[in-house]
């Protein structure tokens, strides 16, 4: 049968040639070399996974598959080009680098899905911490209103104890005035009576009756009431409303110095993520940092002078008359802040004489001049010692010598979260003179320690 015949009897016509070589299209034949034959499966042909832009995949210059991959130019080549113009270049298959490459991939895959888990941890670890922030911020609401609660309750009863005790001695005192009075009105009338008695007989024309009348009329009783009468001062009451105000503004220190400690706390909070604020460099970074500090009327020791709006402290040889309270230091010449410290703070102290600038916490003793007292002779307690043109820090008994230039103004930073607390000395220049980093467990309170003759007085910052 020729092949007109047999065209006839299958309905097929003879391809043109070019119809025989592959397109961009079809899927060549990884056999064939030179200008590549269209593929088709069961002759003999190896079929190249088919892709869109298979010429790509195709060496412009010698129209060979690519291969082969070149590590040092770090591209796709086909044979001839390795014994050509890339020759001696370190070369590979590309199957042996696309190996090489997805083992590199399987691995980078490794490391991502291990960050993910990992980062799915925290994001665990996160919402834990967001549940217990909140939990214990509902039972701090919680329990904070009982006790506010019971506060107010507590307040309200004795507001009405106290008026009621009020009435009632009102009630008595003018029940007593009121029985007085009327005693003495009663003496009053009884003495109108006398008078007029004692006026007719002063008219009686007869004499005999006169004299007759006379011994029953001139004798005059005593008072017996008038004369037991004491006009008090109008202050009757005046002791309650003393000792309301007091206990109202023993209420208000505490109040603001626990919800101090309270807001600050608060702004402490610390979070899986969070990052420490860099240490200022600058005074001006410094002063970013300035909190307006005064001291603690409650806490000065006796012969030290408060002025200025409780910023100096002056030693005095006579006695202050401050009223007692346990928090004074009775023994060396010591004063602590008002305010707590936290966070990150900065203040500046003015000084002339025998100076004592220090931290510590409120737990500090106050009584007598025993160590446990003394600022920087205790664990609970830093301090600047500065003292006839020289500095020595302080701490829990141990006296380290510090150089620097002589000021008669000194800086502090305290960052209380990073546990450092640094002393400067304030001229035209600012200079480091020591640097503490340790673990702070309580907040702090500035002190001041001032010998005789010394004076201290925090600065008021710009």
């Amino acid at each position: 049968m020729d092949q007109n015949q047999l065209d006839q009897e299958t309905g097929l016509q003879a391809a043109p040639a070019d119809h025989c070589y592959a397109g961009p299209e079809d899927v060549a034949c990884d056999v064939c070399t030179g200008r590549k034959l269209r593929a088709s499966p069961l002759k003999k042909h190896k079929l190249v996974e088919p892709f869109k832009k298979l010429q790509e995949s195709v060496c412009s210059r010698h129209d060979e598959v690519m291969k082969m991959f070149c590590r040092t130019d770090q591209q796709s080549i086909c044979y001839l080009c390795s014994v050509d113009e890339h020759k001696g270049h370190d070369t590979v298959s590309a199957a042996a680098e696309r190996t090489e490459r997805q083992r590199e991939l399987e691995g980078t895959r490794l490391n991502i899905q291990q960050r993910i888990q990992d980062s799915e941890k925290d994001v665990k670890l996160l919402q834990q911490e967001v549940e217990v922030i909140n939990g214990s911020a509902d039972k701090a609401v919680e329990h904070s209103e009982e006790m506010f609660t019971e506060l107010i309750r507590l307040m309200e009863k004795r507001r009405s104890d106290v008026k009621q005790q009020v009435r009632s001695q009102q009630e008595t005192e003018v029940s007593r005035v009121k029985e007085l009075q009327e005693k003495l009105e009663q003496e009053i009338t009884e003495l109108k009576r006398r008078d007029a008695e004692l006026q007719k007989l002063l008219h009686t024309e007869d004499h005999n009756q006169f004299l007759q009348d006379y011994p029953s009329l001139s004798g005059l009783s005593g008072s017996t009431h008038s004369s037991s009468i004491k006009i008090r001062p109008l202050r009757y009451f005046e002791d309650v409303t003393a000792a309301v105000s007091g206990v109202r503004d023993k209420l208000q220190d505490v109040l603001r110095e626990g919800w101090t400690n309270i807001s600050q706390t608060g702004t402490e909070v610390d979070v899986l993520l969070s990052q420490p604020e860099p240490e200022p460099k600058t005074r001006a970074e410094f002063l970013k940092y300035s909190r307006d500090i005064t001291l603690d009327p409650n806490t000065v020791n006796t012969r030290l002078l408060l002025s200025d709006g409780n910023r100096k402290v002056t030693f005095t040889f006579q006695p202050q008359s401050y009223s007692s309270h346990p928090d004074r230091f009775t023994g060396w010449f010591q004063v602590l802040s008002r305010e707590s410290l936290t966070g990150s703070c900065y203040w500046e102290v003015e000084l002339r004489g025998i100076v004592f600038v220090a931290v510590a916490y409120k737990n500090v003793s106050r009584a007598g001049r025993s160590c446990e007292c003394l600022f920087g002779l205790n664990d609970k307690s830093w301090s600047l010692y500065c003292f006839n043109n020289s500095y020595y820090f302080l701490f829990n008994q141990v006296e380290t010598p510090v150089s620097g230039p002589q000021s008669s103004r000194v800086g502090v930073y305290l960052d209380h979260r990073a546990g450092i607390l640094s002393f400067y000395s304030i001229s035209e220049t600012m200079t480091l003179l020591h640097r503490v980093q340790t673990t702070f467990t309580q907040p702090l309170h500035a002190g001041l320690c001032v010998y005789y003759s010394g004076s201290a007085e925090l600065c008021r910052l710009e």
